[in-house]
């Protein structure tokens, strides 16, 4: 069993509000669930307007399709027009961790 996770570390636009922060970080999640089945949210800097962490992790028995589906994570988080992608950390578990 392999658990992979990202965080991204993204910049916002010309954001002055948490509400208008919410209305460019709330679909991004969405798309990443729907594409890709994977478990995403918010996971820190809740407060900030301007900034926002989003982490995203994934189980699979095929370290192959595991690295495949976070890349695809990746792109689409990085093609996003009104973010900018600061940094991508990502880490990778076996259940012998």
């Amino acid at each position: 069993m392999y658990v992979g996770t990202l965080s991204f570390d993204l910049l916002l636009g010309d954001v002055h509000s948490l509400k208008e922060k919410r209305s460019l970080v709330k679909p991004i999640i969405a798309e990443l669930q729907r594409k890709f089945s994977v478990s995403v949210a918010e996971v820190s800097g809740q407060n900030l307007h301007r900034r926002a962490e989003i982490g995203v992790a994934m189980v699979s028995g095929d370290l192959g399709h595991l690295n495949g589906v976070l890349d695809r994570c990746e792109r689409l988080v990085a093609a996003r027009p009104e973010v900018e992608l600061l940094s991508v950390r990502r880490r990778l578990h076996t259940d012998e961790d």
